[in-house]
């Protein structure tokens, strides 16, 4: 049964990691419902997540660290995501603490973001800027920091790290698959960053004899989240994001609800 629990948990983080829907929220109230509450388990398999990504983009990573000392495009990709991640690198140094122990111990809060990023994703796909940028790759210094600001707001649980820097995106004037597949590149170091701060709280909890669960939830993070990536970016070029905030609304109200009839 522990096994089960471990490959359900697995497919959600990948499933959720990087759709703007918050695998944070998922995984706090999946763990809420299997009585399965491991903050070890929970850190090695975003790293499954994480290295998903990183296999999609290879062709990209490799390119920029093979021309990062002569090719002034590979430098600029970098400088980019340098000034993205920097907004999340100081709000994380700050707040941490106050979001371990106080927001991600709160069902309400998940339950208020998720529905209040819904409500927002819809007024940004409605009444946001018409779109300046089409790759994601060429987005000015100034908007990938306004995109970094928006990220921060993700150390909220519930909010979602994808949907904040997505929506974000819109805001700064991407168009929708831009602002997904910039996400995308910003998710490799904010998420790698998070997973070495994580690890270093939990590194007395990885006994040897957890690592089949955390191999099973590893594995089915990193299938699922490889899965997901490049549908996601066809269906909101095509489609938009009203089904993922919508969700959200549901989502939350659920919760809501579960929490007033006692079951949260």
């Amino acid at each position: 049964m522990t096994y089960l629990i471990a490959a359900i948990l697995g497919v959600i983080q990948g499933l959720t990691e990087f759709l703007p829907v918050s695998s944070t929220a998922h995984l706090l109230i999946g763990g809420e419902v299997f009585g399965y509450d491991d903050d070890a388990f929970t850190v090695m398999i975003q790293l499954g997540s994480i290295l998903a990504l990183m296999w999609l983009y290879r062709v990209k990573i490799a390119a920029v660290a093979v021309g990062l000392p002569s090719n002034p495009d590979a430098r600029r990709f970098v400088l980019m995501l340098l000034v993205a991640f920097a907004p999340a690198l100081v709000a994380g140094a700050l707040l941490a603490d106050f979001v371990q122990t106080v927001l991600f111990q709160s069902p309400s809060v998940i339950a208020g973001a998720l529905v209040a990023g819904g409500v927002v994703m819809l007024a940004v796909e409605r009444f946001g800027p018409a779109p300046r940028v089409t790759d994601a790759e060429r987005t000015p210094l100034a908007r990938a920091f306004g995109v970094g600001v928006c990220q921060m707001l993700a150390l909220i649980p519930g909010v979602s790290r994808s949907g904040a820097t997505i929506i974000g995106g819109m805001v700064m004037g991407l168009d929708r698959a831009a602002a997904a597949e910039f996400s995308f590149f910003l998710a490799m170091p904010t998420m790698t960053a998070a997973f070495v701060y994580s690890l270093v709280d939990v590194w007395d909890q990885l006994a040897p004899g957890r690592a089949a669960e955390i191999a099973v939830g590893f594995a089915l993070a990193f299938v699922a989240a490889a899965a997901v990536v490049r549908p996601f970016l066809r269906f909101v070029a095509r489609s938009g994001f009203a089904p993922f905030a919508w969700y959200r609304i549901a989502a939350g109200t659920a919760i809501f609800a579960a929490i007033a009839g006692g079951w949260l």
